[in-house]
């Protein structure tokens, strides 16, 4: 990967850490793009230690808040000439608003990346051949997007968990309606479920529900280099370009749940989340 550049959001910890160390180890300049400065130039550091490569730099960017979104892809294209893969990794699940007035997971899970996306796409097309890897969830079969409430936070007493799922399968029809508009150039993409990870994910699960899940974690689940594998491989692996817009688990390319696989709820979301963030 010696001459591409990556960024990796989410890149300080879990899944986006292992990801990028292994983009380092290959050579790539790699970008983290994290919400903590500390957390950020710690990760940074560690994997230009590790890997030797020193190409690896923080930057600022809080999937929270759009008007971060828009002065990270600013900063970026200002001070870095190229673009090869963007992994959209990171993701919350607790509950919450955004300063935007969205749902928190709603907002960094999706519409943050969506944005990301659409202020980079320039840059990548230039690049190309370029990849777009967008880290979703099997959770997105739990869904119920509705195209006229994008945005707001599901009522009830699980709303948190219905707005984490709702987001995850907004990150699956995201990689397929993407595919469907970039298919006369060189970006594709790819929707990964990177399997059940041990990751800082479920600092943000109701304390009821610690006691059970955490122990849970540590026994059966995978760890974060292992959850970072399948994302790699949709980054990194030859031949891949046929199965732009496909969703992809440690198995290879699966069927998506039927919403997943819903051409017109694309568009509606592509369209609702274009409104959403002002573009």
């Amino acid at each position: 990967l010696r001459g591409r550049t990556a960024i990796v959001t989410g890149g300080s910890s879990g899944i986006g850490a292992a990801t990028a160390l292994e983009l380092a180890r290959c050579g790539a300049r790699v970008i983290l793009a994290t919400r903590s400065a500390v957390r950020g130039e710690a990760a940074a550091s560690r994997i230009r230690t590790e890997t030797g490569n020193e190409e690896v730099r923080f930057m600022h960017l809080d999937l929270a808040s759009l008007r971060s979104v828009r002065a990270f892809a600013s900063t970026f294209l200002r001070q870095e000439p190229h673009l090869h893969l963007l992994i959209n990794n990171a993701g919350v699940s607790a509950g919450g608003m955004t300063e935007d007035g969205f749902s928190l997971p709603f907002q960094v899970n999706h519409l943050g990346h969506f944005l990301l996306t659409q202020l980079l796409l320039e840059r990548l097309r230039s690049c190309g051949p370029s990849r777009v890897v967008i880290v979703a969830s099997s959770a997105h079969c739990a869904g119920r997007l509705r195209p006229d409430c994008l945005g707001c936070p599901s009522p009830g007493l699980f709303s948190a968990f219905q707005d984490y799922c709702d987001s995850k399968l907004a990150n699956v029809l995201h990689a397929r309606e993407l595919a469907t508009r970039e298919q006369d150039t060189r970006v594709t993409c790819y929707a990964v479920h990177p399997g059940f990870v041990n990751t800082a994910l479920f600092r943000h699960a109701p304390l009821w529900l610690k006691p059970l899940l955490l122990p849970l974690a540590w026994l059966l689940f995978l760890d974060a280099s292992e959850g970072a594998q399948v994302v790699l491989d949709c980054a990194t692996q030859d031949g891949l370009e046929p199965l732009s817009g496909r969703y992809f688990t440690d198995s290879g390319p699966q069927q998506p749940w039927p919403l997943g696989r819903d051409d017109r709820l694309a568009r509606a979301l592509w369209e609702g989340s274009e409104h959403l963030v002002g573009l």
